[in-house]
């Protein structure tokens, strides 16, 4: 299990020659939560925002993310079925009743699966160092709307 915050930021290597392609800059999930790829950015003059399928990933590791070839990037991906984890961050989550959990923090999500685990959950900066942040788990997959995301909770 991983979140988005360690992930991003590392770099991605190609396996057969072992040069860096890129680096991640986000997630590619779908409206219902399922983390279906990453978006890398590779290119050292001029940068490139590339799609990388979370199924043609060779391994996660804790220092890169390693991929067979470079030729399984394509070209960012724009579409209105996708979302992406930077641009959930700070979303107001509610639960299906109505009540305020709090501002979206980080994804934890399952590397090889896809699969959303739990949202890191923030009240603020005073409130994380006086209580700390809270992780929420979802038994069902969430909503994501244009102003909060909904969800079906179990607290931890």
């Amino acid at each position: 299990m991983r979140t988005f915050s360690l992930l991003k930021g590392q770099p991605v290597f190609e396996t057969k020659s072992g040069r860096k392609i890129g680096e991640v800059t986000d997630l590619y999930m779908s409206t219902d939560g399922i983390v279906k790829g990453l978006l890398v950015k590779k290119g050292v003059f001029i940068k490139q925002s590339c799609f990388l399928d979370i199924k043609k990933v060779a391994s996660f590791g804790w220092y890169g993310v390693m991929i067979e070839d470079e030729n399984i990037l394509v070209k960012q991906k724009e579409s209105s079925e996708y979302t992406t984890a930077h641009s959930l961050e700070g979303m107001m989550m509610l639960t299906e009743s109505g009540n305020t959990l709090g501002l979206l923090k980080d994804v934890y999500f399952q590397e090889e699966l896809g699969t959303i685990v739990g949202y890191e959950i923030t009240d603020g900066f005073f409130s994380d160092i006086i209580e700390g942040k809270r992780l929420i788990q979802t038994r069902k997959p969430l909503t994501i709307g244009k102003d909060a995301i909904i969800v079906d909770v179990n607290q931890t």
